[in-house]
């Protein structure tokens, strides 16, 4: 599954659009690396994501299309949300 796409479905990041932009800033690592939008993302990845002032730290757990609202901080595990 597309980073962005991962991102929207586990309600991460609300909207896809605002998702790649945030990818394409290069704002978003895959295990590490620097990562576009189309990156495929797969369960054991580590994605980390920068939000300015915050960075979160997630293990992607499993990846489906879709998922209730309720289900879906089930697809990853967070390691770190940290406020610098």
């Amino acid at each position: 599954m597309r980073l962005d796409k991962f991102l929207k479905v586990s309600r991460v990041i609300k909207r896809r659009t605002l998702a790649k932009e945030i990818c394409d800033r290069g704002q978003a690592e895959v295990n590490g690396r620097p990562a576009k939008a189309g990156a495929d993302i797969k369960p054991g990845d580590t994605v980390s994501i920068n939000f300015g002032n915050r960075k979160i730290k997630l293990e992607v757990v499993s990846v489906k299309e879709n998922v209730p609202a309720k289900l879906a901080a089930e697809l990853y595990q967070m390691i770190e949300d940290s406020v610098t």
